[in-house]
């Protein structure tokens, strides 16, 4: 028998502040080593910088593989399959365009053309994204000044974390500025998570299921325009699964957490992606070094960003959660 306060518990303890923290550093942390990951896979699976078909390719079998595992551990978490019914499948569709193939898409492309240190500045700009979008369109929260305060010294800090670490103000459409576009659709695919948990839709169900459509959708544009990759063996095989089980596990448990709080109040923490894509950016592609003061000033600034966007009166979402 089910102890019906469990949920309870397990709501209080995804709202409260150190819960929030916690589950919001590790999904950024899993999802920070995807940066240097996927370049890495580039060099693995064979697929040059400018093999656009291959790199869709790539990364539509990694969220299929992602879309399978987050369908399996939310079905065995919840005790039975997790399938969208007939009025949630527009959902899933419209969520997998923005979160999956809108920007990764872009992604995927403009991070062949740029460092994964600038990526992971620009990516930086997707909370200031999330909070207007979510304040001004779909009027979900406020939009005030201390959230605006708290988003301009996370940024500040995202930034001072990159410079001499191979970051310029060049700028190419292909590179940048998909980078730039995908976090604008990222933005958009936060706030309909929100949107659509919130009113009762299962978060792990969407995630696994648009994981599932838009990483299909990819693998059969990525053959269709001729993409190839080349398994090696072991190697490519672990790389693969590690990275479906960053999508599956982060989205996943960021999806709870925004059913759960206000998009601000999650959304901000991903001012630590960037970092964490910046630091380990250096460990495994040597593309710089930011270990010293200047990085524990850069983790200041996040962490005084983050503290003003979640201080002050506490403000309920107006949709139910």
């Amino acid at each position: 028998m089910n102890n019906p306060e469990t949920p309870k518990q397990g709501n209080k303890l995804l709202t409260s502040a150190v819960g929030v923290f916690a589950a919001a550093a590790l999904c950024n942390l899993l999802w920070g080593s995807a940066f240097p990951v996927i370049k890495i896979g580039y060099e693995v699976f064979g697929i040059p910088s400018n093999d656009f078909a291959s790199q869709i390719l790539f990364a539509g079998i990694r969220f299929m593989t992602a879309g399978v595992m987050g369908i399996a551990m939310g079905s065995i978490g919840s005790k039975r399959l997790l399938v969208p019914k007939r009025n949630e499948l527009s959902k899933v569709f419209l969520l997998c365009i923005f979160q999956t193939i809108l920007q990764y898409v872009l992604f995927y492309i403009g991070l062949s053309s740029t460092s994964g240190v600038k990526a992971s500045v620009i990516e930086g700009a997707n909370v200031f994204a999330a909070l207007l979008v979510s304040g001004l369109i779909f009027r979900m929260e406020k939009v005030t000044g201390r959230k605006l305060a708290g988003c301009a010294a996370g940024f500040a800090g995202v930034v001072l974390v990159n410079l001499g670490s191979g970051f310029d103000m060049s700028f190419s459409l292909t590179g940048e500025g998909f980078i730039l576009l995908s976090t604008l659709s990222y933005a958009f695919s936060t706030v309909l998570m929100k949107h659509y948990s919130s009113r009762g839709t299962d978060p792990v169900m969407l995630s696994g299921w648009q994981f599932l459509f838009g990483g299909g959708a990819m693998t059969a544009a990525g053959c269709a325009m001729g993409g190839q990759i080349n398994y090696s063996g072991t190697k490519s095989t672990l790389l693969l699964l590690y990275l479906a089980a960053v999508s599956a596990c982060a989205y996943s448990l960021w999806s709870i957490l925004l059913k759960l709080n206000p998009v601000s109040r999650v959304a901000v923490y991903g001012f630590l992606n960037p970092i964490f894509g910046v630091i380990l950016s250096t460990l495994l592609l040597k593309e710089g070094s930011v270990f010293g003061g200047k990085t524990a000033l850069a983790l200041l600034l996040v962490c005084t960003g983050i503290y003003l966007v979640n201080s002050g009166k506490k403000s309920q979402s107006p949709e139910k959660t």
